[in-house]
């Protein structure tokens, strides 16, 4: 059987390892004791491993873990337990990314039309002030960049997270199907 968590959604395609790694993390430390929903998944990709078709994988696998008490109620129950933390781990990062924006991109977008004023202002002193505005000018596109690079970089951890979250639950969902199939 497999150790590790990570191990059970290795061969999915498109996985960003930055993400999986945070959701295994919060799978790991969820993890309800005895064998459930994680220790079946880890069970069949031992038996994945071995070339055995999906069916039979999965109606092995639970052979095996039902002599350890796992019955098809325990083992669907326990795998919305795990979508549901999933869940909650995505809303705990949704709020983290909008605090990210707030704190980059919107402050920074403040900060900008700051400066703007600053530099219709300054423009009426025209002469004395000529370099002043040129400083904030610069500013200006230095803030530009410093937000589209922070919209950027927020962007592409948001839609990995969400690539890999959706990757994630639809082969939970996929479990929970194939269960409902093979396991009747």
């Amino acid at each position: 059987m497999q150790k590790s968590l990570k191990d059970i959604f290795k061969d999915i395609p498109n996985i960003d390892p930055r993400s999986a790694q945070f959701l295994i993390n919060a799978l790991e430390k969820n993890n309800i004791d005895g064998f459930d929903y994680i220790e079946y998944k880890q069970a069949l990709g031992a038996l994945a491993a071995l070339d055995i078709d999906e069916a039979t994988a999965f109606k092995s696998a639970f052979a095996t873990a039902s002599m350890m008490g796992l019955s098809k109620d325990k083992l669907l129950k326990t795998a919305n337990f795990y979508l549901k933390v999933l869940q909650q781990e995505r809303s705990q990062f949704d709020k983290a990314v909008e605090q990210q924006v707030q704190r980059q991109v919107a402050g920074k977008q403040k900060e900008g039309k700051a400066v703007v004023l600053a530099i219709q202002s300054k423009k009426d002193k025209i002469s004395q002030l000529q370099s002043e505005i040129l400083q904030h000018q610069e500013q200006i596109v230095r803030l530009q960049d410093e937000i589209e690079s922070s919209k950027d970089k927020i962007g592409t951890t948001k839609s990995n997270f969400e690539q890999t979250y959706g990757i994630i639950e639809k082969a939970i969902l996929s479990d929970i199907d194939k269960v409902q199939v093979y396991l009747k």
